[in-house]
């Protein structure tokens, strides 16, 4: 408990902005300290609604007050002991960057490594750090031997740039891509398991699964679909990007063969940063997307030839591991299903308004979306931003319509009693 008080209140502290005396900026400190503290003490079924405790919690983010940011999902600001370390580690580097970032901070990739695959539940040994997402999974999806006339299934509300990965894979190696169309919600996860062995068949090699869409917050079972896959020799991809440090799980309670993930989304790590995971038994035949000596070889660090790039937000991810595990997982997932449902149950009320996602907290936590009857999302968007300073993101893709909301831990209900007021007002003109 002493260690992790002392954590954030030497972090905070690190860099005062002008704006802020040295007094004030130890008392945020301080305050922010003993929330976590609190949390820590507490069983967090008993902390969702303790709006004081969030509201002390949310002064570890320098978000601007000028404007309500419920687009989270996108990218997540980092907490100011994260901002801290990676100006530290840039500094830092630029005393000499070749001796320090090579020699030294390069060296601090292994216990990164080891830290992350702790979070994860995984052997270090699987563990990849990476830029994003995208890169997590470009870095399968070109690594993995195909033949013409392979199969892959995957859906149509998939995240685009994994879409147009499969798409160019089809295109240059004559793969097929057996495409499903889900209606969202969906509130039976049978549905769900029908869909990806309905489409498949003796061709069948992967199933590409989204673990959380990321245009309406739908949560697929994805444990249910690795282990369906697995019964069919099939390879199961996990798009974990909306999910990891969102939801309280570990890699191995669904067992896929990959998974890649975006830090820089609900675990609040610096911009830019990312996590690949290979079973190990795979690692040997999945080439690398930047090839290295050994693009064979059973060494998961054959995926990080990246060559030259900043070693301060990649560093600095531990300091974001170090907050969310303060807050806690289990905590944190609560908190946020309780802040999506607290809005969504005070809008769903207008007879203009249609939630576009599921309450219940087995299909959705953080991200929710909504729709008004007769007004484009864009608009709707568009007259929250200019007329009430709410940003938010409207969302056209598929079969999809509507306004994505993600607030984070550090929203309060009294923002969202802000954004309900607003859109109840669109609503009704």
């Amino acid at each position: 408990m002493a260690s992790r008080r002392s954590f954030v209140k030497k972090s905070i502290s690190l860099v005062a902005p002008l704006s802020l005396s040295t007094v004030t900026l130890k008392a945020i400190a301080e305050d922010v300290s003993d929330a976590l503290l609190t949390l820590s003490k507490t069983d967090s079924s008993r902390m969702n609604n303790d709006e004081e405790l969030w509201a002390r919690l949310a002064q570890a983010y320098t978000v601007s007050p000028s404007i309500l940011n419920l687009n989270n999902g996108g990218v997540s600001p980092q907490p100011k002991v994260v901002q801290d370390a990676v100006d530290r580690y840039y500094h830092y580097s630029n005393e000499g960057p070749t001796y320090y970032m090579w020699q030294i901070l390069d060296k601090g990739r292994e216990p990164l490594r080891r830290k992350l695959a702790d979070l994860a539940g995984t052997s270090a040994e699987e563990i990849a750090v990476n830029r994003n997402t995208t890169e997590a999974l470009a870095t399968v999806t070109w690594g993995l031997t195909l033949s013409k006339g392979d199969e892959v299934v995957m859906t149509k509300q998939d995240y685009p740039n994994m879409i147009h990965a499969w798409k160019q894979k089809e295109l240059r190696d004559g793969i097929s891509i057996k495409w499903l169309n889900f209606k969202l919600p969906v509130e039976n996860a049978d549905e769900f398991i029908k869909g990806f062995v309905d489409a498949t068949t003796p061709r069948t090699r992967i199933w590409h699964i989204t673990h959380m869409i990321n245009w309406t917050g739908q949560i697929l079972p994805v444990k249910r679909l690795c282990e369906e896959a697995r019964k069919r020799n099939i390879i199961s991809i996990v798009d974990g990007s909306h999910t990891f440090a969102h939801l309280d799980f570990k890699i191995p309670d669904f067992s896929p063969d990959y998974f890649g993930t975006s830090l820089h989304k609900w675990l609040c790590a610096p911009f830019g940063t990312g996590m690949l995971y290979v079973r190990k038994e795979n690692i040997a035949g999945l080439w690398p997307l930047f090839p290295n000596d050994k693009p064979q070889g059973a060494d998961i660090r054959k995926f990080e030839a990246l060559g030259t790039r900043s070693f301060a937000p990649e560093q600095a991810i531990g300091q974001a591991i170090d907050f969310h595990l303060a807050i806690g997982s289990k905590r944190k997932e609560e908190r946020l299903h309780y802040l999506k449902k607290y809005w969504c149950e005070k809008v769903m009320q207008h007879p203009r308004i249609k939630l576009n996602v599921s309450l219940k907290p087995e299909f959705s936590c953080a991200l929710g979306n909504f729709s008004i009857e007769g007004i484009e999302p864009e608009r709707v968007a568009s007259k929250l931003f200019s007329e009430y300073q709410i940003h938010t993101s409207p969302i056209k893709w598929e079969n999809i319509s509507g306004v994505r909301i993600t607030p984070h831990v550090y929203t309060t209900t009294k923002d969202l009693d802000r954004f309900v007021d607003a859109v109840l007002k669109i609503a009704s003109v």
